[in-house]
């Protein structure tokens, strides 16, 4: 039997996303690059020889991560330019619970000046092109980013989407806050 070896930029896509899961459960103090090359089924000083540091891992990990929204979100525009179209699609990275939970982790990591200046240009980027694509405001793409964020949280505390816990009142009111209905309790009480 033989194996088909994969090239450099193959592998690295592949460690990338070993890293999004990895570094997902349990952020960037908590992970090591042993942790990611397991996941990866590689050797750990292959992860190093490939990103240098688990640093550089990390941050590439948070940018596969925006670079993933930004694409959703320009074909998204493709079929309709504003915000709503914007918003649907990402309900659709709702359900990429790695990827969100990574980003949060990114935020919480931005202490560390090289990952919070990488973080910070990440969501830049994000908000230049909710801006670009839809000709909203800077107000209007605020709210749009606002309720973004809080939806990842909801969903990453599991009180919003699959696995999603049963809801306490005040979940249930946020819930029913939104127009979207995949945000909106089902029946039987449990968030969409």
């Amino acid at each position: 039997m033989t194996r088909t070896r994969l090239t450099a930029a193959e592998r690295g896509e592949q460690l990338t996303g070993a890293a999004v899961q990895a570094f997902a459960v349990s952020g960037y103090a908590g992970t090591s690059t042993d942790d990611v090359a397991r996941l990866a089924g590689v050797s750990q000083p292959y992860v190093i020889r490939l990103f240098g540091s688990k640093q550089r891992l990390f941050i590439a990990a948070v940018e596969h991560a925006a670079t993933r929204i930004e694409q959703v979100f320009r074909d998204a525009a493709e079929r309709s330019a504003d915000l709503e179209t914007l918003g649907e699609a990402y309900d659709e990275l709702l359900a990429e619970r790695d990827l969100l939970a990574l980003l949060l982790h990114g935020f919480a990591a931005s202490s560390d000046p090289v990952i919070g200046s990488a973080v910070r240009t990440c969501f830049g980027r994000i908000y230049r092109l909710v801006r670009e694509l839809t000709g909203v405001d800077a107000t209007e793409a605020r709210d749009f980013l606002a309720t973004g964020m809080l939806l990842t949280v909801l969903t990453s505390m599991q009180v919003l989407g699959p696995g999603a816990v049963p809801p306490e009142p005040w979940m249930a009111e946020i819930a029913d806050s939104f127009e979207d209905p995949c945000a909106e309790p089902e029946p039987g009480g449990q968030p969409g």
